[in-house]
């Protein structure tokens, strides 16, 4: 979950009270890595998961009462899946409780701050009042996205990290048609930055998701040159010649970690024929995508196209994240 903080606030001022559950450590064979997290409001309405089944069920059980103590310390239990709780995963998952008031909302909008940011890393600790003290720190791997924390005593206090925020891969996604609608809506929950550009600002709708930013005046030059390395390049425009521009562009680069092209096979052939009219190696021409999105999900809706490409393109995004280990925690 991307907003933790984001929630905490929005629960604490609508509701009073608020209660956060996170993964802080998971070992073996586990239904969610470390830094899965749920934000649990007092009517029992959540956020998030960490895994679903028996797990989540008695941690949500346990979150619930803690809400209906009131504020009060940090509780820390470590689950050994399998027998005891049904779960045929066989690892062990530790998890803390935290509850949030009124009082705690400065320290809240100064978390949802950091967060709004992008990725950041705070070393917690149990504090003297048994609660989590939050400072910030530098990311304990290389790879923040995976890397939440693993206990240990110092001092006799309990001390761990955690990463908040949302490391969100960017889309340059060239066109507004149906397609390209219905391909904002299916990103919309998954981890990309959107930036969604057509010279045409009458085909945007009136309302787009949070993480899509619209470009009305394209210059695509200069939106190629600006984009991040290992950006997502999608060509869907209303125009085949612009769309062999566009992606012809954006493969000479030659650093993007995918450029696709909608289209058939028929349209990869001209593009092809045209490129190396042009003298352009084939093995620039090879790294373009075309058709796009996956062959095994069928269809010909907008909705079904954009399935597979978000499928597609996600595959991209979660080899790039997978850690070297099975578990890149670190202690603080």
């Amino acid at each position: 979950m991307a907003e933790v903080w984001t929630r905490i606030r929005e629960t604490i001022e609508r509701h009073g009270n608020a209660a956060l559950v996170s993964v802080i450590a998971a070992a073996g064979s586990a239904p969610r890595e470390a830094g899965a997290r749920i934000v649990m409001q007092p009517n029992g309405a959540f956020f998030g998961t960490i895994g679903g089944g028996r797990l989540e069920y008695e941690a949500l059980a346990e979150a619930r009462v803690a809400l209906a103590a009131g504020r009060g310390g940090a509780q820390f239990r470590d689950w050994p899946l399998g027998p005891n709780l049904g779960q045929c995963c066989g690892g062990m998952v530790t998890t803390l409780i935290e509850t949030f008031d009124g009082s705690d909302l400065a320290t809240v909008r100064q978390l949802e701050a950091a967060e709004k940011s992008g990725v950041f890393t705070v070393a917690s600790r149990v504090g003297d009042d048994g609660r989590i003290v939050r400072t910030p720190a530098e990311p304990a791997t290389a790879n923040p996205i995976k890397t939440a924390g693993k206990s240990n005593k110092r001092g006799g206090k309990l001390s761990f990290r955690e990463e908040f925020g949302k490391a969100a891969k960017q889309v340059l996604l060239f066109g507004a048609g149906h397609v390209g609608r219905a391909l904002v809506l299916a990103l919309a929950p998954l981890p990309f930055a959107v930036r969604w550009i057509d010279s045409r600002p009458d085909q945007f709708p009136q309302y787009v998701p949070q993480n899509v930013v619209i470009v009305h005046h394209p210059e695509v030059d200069r939106e190629l040159a600006q984009a991040p390395s290992d950006s997502v390049v999608i060509v869907m425009t209303h125009s085949h010649p612009l769309d062999y521009d566009i992606a012809l562009k954006a493969l000479k680069r030659g650093t993007f970690d995918f450029v696709g092209l909608i289209g058939s096979q028929t349209k990869r052939a001209r593009f092809v024929s045209l490129a190396r009219q042009l003298g352009v190696a084939d093995a620039t021409i090879d790294r373009l995508v075309c058709p796009i999105g996956l062959p095994q999900i069928k269809g010909k809706e907008p909705a079904v196209i954009a399935a597979g490409i978000a499928a597609q393109i996600l595959m991209i995004g979660r080899r790039a994240e997978a850690p070297a280990t099975g578990n890149a925690m670190q202690p603080a």
